[in-house]
């Protein structure tokens, strides 16, 4: 029983942001005390879609981390969107490198004056912003 509660007590964070094989999630599920949600799954469909929605609302924190790896940019628009409608929930992390599968990427200039002007304006708005996973696992587990 004494388990139970601590579960139901425990906070949640959705795993946003960069998939591409990128391994963050993986290095910030290592250091996290809290519960979490991570959308990745093997088959995208309808179903998979409706619990990322689900999952995002129900979730004490929405967490976007943007490494190298990223191709689409519908990360950028979510969390720019959170961070207006539900900033005191809203995380963003900007990882400027990505050392994934042995394979070393990294942002370049331009892509790194951007990401920190979407930064900026994401603080702005009221939410976090980090620059490594340490920070983000240490404020999330605060209080935990």
């Amino acid at each position: 029983m004494g388990k139970l509660r601590k579960i139901a007590k425990n906070k949640k964070v959705f795993l946003g942001g960069t998939c591409n094989e990128s391994n963050w999630r993986d290095e910030l599920v290592s250091l996290l005390k809290i519960d979490f949600f991570n959308p990745i799954v093997s088959d995208w469909d309808e179903a998979a879609k409706m619990e990322e929605i689900k999952q995002r609302k129900i979730c004490d924190y929405v967490l976007y981390v943007i490494t190298p790896r990223m191709t689409g940019v519908y990360s950028i628009a979510e969390v720019v969107d959170d961070s207006n409608k539900q900033p005191e929930k809203t995380l963003f992390c900007v990882l400027k490198e990505d050392n994934s599968n042995g394979e070393h990427k990294l942002f370049d200039v331009g892509q790194l004056r951007s990401l920190a002007a979407v930064s900026e304006m994401v603080k702005n708005n009221g939410a976090k912003v980090f620059d490594n996973l340490e920070d983000v696992a240490e404020f999330l587990n605060k209080g935990e």
